[in-house]
């Protein structure tokens, strides 16, 4: 094999992870892609007596992902003696998530989702149960958050 060959060869699979990355936003914004809100706590101000001794009200922030599909993994099977908790899927681009992720300087995506409070949606703050990570090439194209019930509804 000559160098040239193994140059390009090289360079066709470090271009591939941005490659899946550009195909899942343009398929799931094809698809009617929207941006929901990761809700994180604020971070800590430093020297703030009242912040120190637990005194102040916790401050949350709240961080655009999109594109981002949502849906509803269960129907309602349950009856009125026991009925189901809702339970729905997240589905968020690698590169929005990573974005972010460096933005507000955690080290990996999976930091930053175990820090979170929750997600919004159209209004409604549900819950984060786990998070799944999609990857081909060894590298994240789309991040799956499992959802369960609304936590608030803002709207």
């Amino acid at each position: 094999m000559s160098a040239q060959m193994s140059l390009q060869m090289s360079l066709q699979m470090s271009a591939q992870p941005t490659a899946h990355r550009r195909i899942a936003d343009t398929l799931m914004r094809g698809v009617g892609g929207r941006s929901v809100l990761l809700h994180l706590p604020a971070p800590a101000i430093p020297g703030d007596p009242g912040e120190q001794l637990g005194l102040a009200t916790p401050q949350f922030q709240e961080v655009a992902l999109a594109p981002a599909l949502f849906r509803r993994v269960r129907a309602k099977t349950g009856t009125a003696d026991k009925p189901d908790e809702d339970s729905y899927e997240l589905m968020v681009s690698a590169s929005a998530v990573q974005r972010a992720a460096g933005t507000l300087g955690f080290d990996a995506a999976d930091l930053m989702f175990a820090q979170a409070d929750g997600a919004t949606v159209d209004g409604t703050l549900y819950g984060i149960a786990w998070v799944a990570t999609a990857e081909a090439f060894g590298s994240p194209y789309l991040y799956r958050l499992g959802l369960r019930g609304a936590i608030a509804d803002f709207t």
